[in-house]
Parts: C-alpha cells; structure tokens; sequence
C-alpha cells in the first residue's frame, strides 16, 4: 500500500471531490483518479460513492480515513523529527478561519517571524471542519478553529475570546426594526461553505428567530460578505472586531445577541501525539507571550 495513494485519499476524502484535492494537492485530476482507483483495486472495494455532487465516503472508506490521516501525519513528522536539531527552522504550515487571519494573527505572525526569521511559515485559511481534519491527517502543524473541540488526538489551547454579532445593513436600526421589515421566513443568510463554525451558529439564531426555512447564499471572502451585507443582500454572524476592523463598517449595523448564541472562542489546536517541531514550539510560544492581550 502506498503512502501517497493514502494521502491522496484522504484529500479527496475531505475535499469531497477529485476537482478540489487535485488542486490541493497541485497535481492534475486523472492523476488523483489513478491513486483512488488502484487504492481500491489493492483493497478490494469501493471507498467513495461517485454522484451528481461529488464523491462521499463508502462504509470501508470511512472505517480507512482516520488509518490514512494517521500515517500521512506520521510520515511527515518522522521527516520533521530527523531534521529537527532543536533550532526553529523550516517549514511550518499554520492554519486559521478567515475571520481570525484578518484581525487578529497579523501581530502574532509579525512577532514570529522576527524572533525565529529561519522558519518558513505558510498560512492556510479553510472552515474549522476542514481546518481540523488537515491537522489529524498532518498536513497543517495547527491551526486556528472555533471552539469548542473535543478530539482524543488533539490538543486545543484557548487563543482568542470573540463576541458574535448579527450583521445586516446600515438601514436595519435594530433587530426588531429587522424582524418587522421582512418576509416571515427571514432575510437571506449570508455564510462561508459548510463546516464553518459561524454557519452553524447562524442557523441556530435562524430558528430561535422563527426564519428555519431562510434562504441561504454562500460567499468565499470576508470582503465579499461584508460587502453583500452593506448592499442588503442579506445577513450574516461575524466576530464584532472583525466587523470593526473592516473598510465598510460604516455601511452596516450590528446586533447584540444573547450570550448563548455571542460568547465564541477560538481555539489553537495540534495533534497530541507524535513529535513537536521547534518550529511549532517556538509559534506556541508566542502565541503563550500574546496571552493577556489576544485572550481579552
């Protein structure tokens, strides 16, 4: 059995298609096609599920996955740990949500790189869904998620306190003014693709309000939301610093929720077992100095 033939599942695994792991992987797609099927043919069945919407675990590729995420991690840590002579040096591939790549890392990512210059740090931003199966299966370090996170593999460490809030347009006073002015299965919510924590979370205040059956429109950038926000397109749940921090936060309001629905931490996690990098050591490091200041 090949280790790249399981990396290459795993990929396609998480990202639900040969289009989107081809490009992850940057390779082309009939390349990722070969690796699935010869990975099938030496095992014997089907892993994936082939239709209209892309590809989806079979019963033995799900019971496969989290074998293939173990050995893809372990296999890049054996290389790491035979490098690493104690000095931060080398590649370090971090992950983040958008919202928290926006506001709150460039401090932390300026203070890195000038205490351990030799490290080659890469930033990827994805949902936390994603952001957590790329740590298990090793190709990111750690990353930055929504909390909470309850894994036995993992190790989450609290990083920032965020308050939620709701975002609609400038027009939109209150959120009684909200509810009143529009149609009676709510306004169109405005989110990032499935396994965004804010998504989520968007949803649950959907149905507390009454708006279940809301339309749903996805976006891929924070720019791009905010904006459609600005332009009454819609709403949407974002990180009160993040909305704040933005070019536009002149052209939208924003709304108090209750507790349950605005307390939101983020989380930094990596893998609990295995060898830590000084690299990683040295990044975990300053995000422990920037305690007092990013945790407020």
């Amino acid at each position: 059995m090949e280790l790249s033939d399981l990396q290459t599942f795993a990929s396609v695994a998480r990202a639900g298609g040969i289009t989107r792991a081809a490009e992850e992987l940057n390779t082309v797609q009939s390349n990722v096609t070969q690796r699935v099927k010869a990975l099938e043919a030496e095992i014997g069945t089907a892993l994936f599920e082939r239709h209209s919407r892309g590809m989806t675990l079979t019963g033995a590729g799900k019971r496969l996955l989290p074998y293939a995420q173990k050995m893809a991690a372990l296999s890049r840590e054996a290389v790491l740990a035979a490098r690493d002579d104690g000095e931060p040096k080398g590649p370090l591939a971090i992950g983040s949500m958008e919202t928290t790549a926006a506001v709150r890392l460039p401090p932390l990512l300026a203070d890195f790189h000038r205490r351990f210059p030799a490290v080659r740090l890469s930033l990827r931003t994805a949902t936390t869904a994603d952001l957590v199966a790329s740590v298990l299966e090793g190709s990111l370090d750690g990353a930055f998620v929504a909390g909470p996170i309850a894994h036995a593999d993992l190790i989450a460490t609290s990083a920032f306190r965020e308050e939620l809030v709701l975002v609609s347009a400038k027009r939109w006073a209150s959120l009684a003014e909200l509810r009143a002015g529009t149609p009676e299965s709510g306004p169109t919510a405005l989110v990032f693709r499935t396994g965004c924590t804010y998504r989520q979370r968007l949803e649950q205040v959907f149905v507390e309000f009454g708006w279940p059956s809301a339309a749903r429109f996805e976006l891929g950038t924070l720019d791009g939301m905010i904006g459609c926000v600005a332009a009454d397109m819609g709403v949407t749940l974002l990180p009160r610093a993040v909305v704040e921090r933005n070019a536009m936060n002149g052209n939208v309001s924003m709304h108090v929720l209750s507790l349950a629905h605005a307390r939101a931490e983020t989380l930094f996690i990596q893998r609990g077992a295995g060898h830590q990098t000084s690299a990683l050591s040295g990044f975990v490091s300053c995000l422990k100095k920037e305690d007092d200041v990013i945790a407020a």
